[in-house]
């Protein structure tokens, strides 16, 4: 696994979320930062940039929203209030977890021996009230900075 870190202003969210989709390899992203860090702030950049009308809120109490692409669709967790394995499965996650469909996952470690084997993680920070560095992993056995898949993602 390889980290790429990009700094961004709040003002550039929008053409940062075109640069990261461009080194996407699996549909299953994994959001990591702290509380109000602009983790669903850059999700609304993604679905934006992935052709999507929806506006993404947090699914801190609903757990999951869904988002609609124009040939797919997003499944977007907050697993933040998830307190055992067990709350997942009882809202049907691993249904979820086995389409086909774009799977943006905040909080994460709370459900970490359900992931998805395939995923790529985000990590967004916060430098200061406009600034966020964010790292993205990229697994070099199936992508690299060079050579993105260049195929439609959505």
């Amino acid at each position: 696994m390889n980290i790429i870190e990009f700094t961004y202003n709040l003002r550039d969210i929008d053409a940062m979320a075109h640069r990261v989709l461009d080194h996407l390899d699996t549909k299953t992203i994994l959001f990591y930062g702290e509380m109000g860090s602009g983790k669903t702030t850059f999700i609304n950049a993604l679905l934006r940039a992935m052709n999507s009308s929806d506006i993404a809120t947090s699914p801190t109490f609903s757990i999951v929203n869904e988002y609609i692409l124009p040939n797919d669709k997003i499944y977007h967790f907050d697993f933040y209030r998830i307190e055992s394995i067990e709350e997942a499965y009882n809202f049907g996650v691993e249904d979820y977890f086995n389409s086909d469909h774009w799977l943006f996952i905040e909080w994460p470690d709370r459900v970490n021996d359900l992931l998805p084997k395939e995923a790529q993680s985000i990590t967004i920070t916060s430098v200061d009230n406009s600034t966020r560095s964010l790292k993205l992993t990229i697994n070099n056995k199936l992508l690299t900075e060079q050579n993105a898949m260049t195929e439609p993602k959505f």
